[in-house]
């Protein structure tokens, strides 16, 4: 069962939609330098997903399929039949969900720095535990390291301790309950029924979803091309934002036969 996520619009009410799906211990924050430039051709919608930020913290156990479905309640919510989708990490997964099982809604899919199974299931028990144990500063730095480049880090150090402490603002249950369903994840099976055309951005410092791993979702759906950012770690987004906001628009506007659309 879907939960009304809290969601920010922006971009002109007529333009095509397109949703942005953040990563796991952020917020709807994290998509500002994409929002900046997609606002002004796009009607952008980020959202907390389900245990982040201003959004609801339903009990475990979530599934991806249920962060799909947050998905797909928004754009009911806003009366929106067909929407771009594009997401990272844990929001690509929940993207790469919606694509495949309610493909009418999906205009064109943009994933980045994702996968379709991510494990080994024993690292998501451990920061499940540690989480659980500790409180989401608890994995903070971990995470930070992970997620960007230590050039990038030492060059924008008050970035670092904002982003530490959306990370530890954000619920422990909330995100041990996505660290669960990106633990039980294999989307694999899913990724041909996709019709959407596709992007899978990629990058190349990326320790967390490796190059090779967006391969392998492009392998499976039809069409789907890759596009590797340099000098980049996960959040490649943050840490390449004029790059990542240029592939995503330009695959976004190459097709006027497929824009996204609101319902009368």
């Amino acid at each position: 069962m879907s939960v009304e996520v809290h969601a920010l619009i922006e971009g002109p009410a007529d333009a095509p939609v397109v949703v942005m799906s953040h990563s796991l211990g952020v917020t709807l924050q994290m998509w500002q330098p994409q929002a900046e430039a997609l606002a002004r051709r796009f009607r952008v919608v980020r959202y907390d997903l389900r245990g982040h930020g201003q959004s609801p913290v339903p009990p475990e156990p979530y599934e991806i399929a249920d962060l799909g479905a947050d998905i797909v309640g928004l754009l009911d919510r806003l009366g929106v039949a067909r929407a771009h989708l594009c997401g990272l990490s844990l929001g690509g997964m929940a993207s790469l969900w919606v694509a495949a099982h309610h493909p009418r809604r999906v205009a064109r899919l943009v994933v980045c720095c994702t996968s379709a199974v991510l494990g080994p299931p024993e690292l998501w028990s451990q920061r499940m535990a540690a989480v659980r144990a500790g409180g989401t500063v608890a994995v903070a730095d971990t995470v930070l390291a992970r997620w960007f480049t230590a050039g990038w880090r030492e060059r924008h150090p008050a970035r670092v301790a904002e982003l530490r402490a959306i990370i530890a603002a954000t619920p422990a249950e909330g995100y041990a309950a996505c660290c669960g369903a990106i633990q039980r994840m294999d989307l694999r099976a899913d990724l041909p029924a996709i019709r959407a055309p596709t992007l899978a951005i990629a990058a190349t410092e990326d320790l967390s979803t490796p190059p090779e791993y967006l391969r392998r979702i492009v392998e499976r759906i039809r069409g789907a091309r890759m596009a590797l950012v340099d000098s980049a770690a996960h959040l490649a987004n943050l840490e390449q934002p004029e790059r990542v906001s240029e592939l995503i628009l330009t695959h976004l506007e190459e097709d006027d036969r497929s824009p996204a659309k609101r319902e009368p």
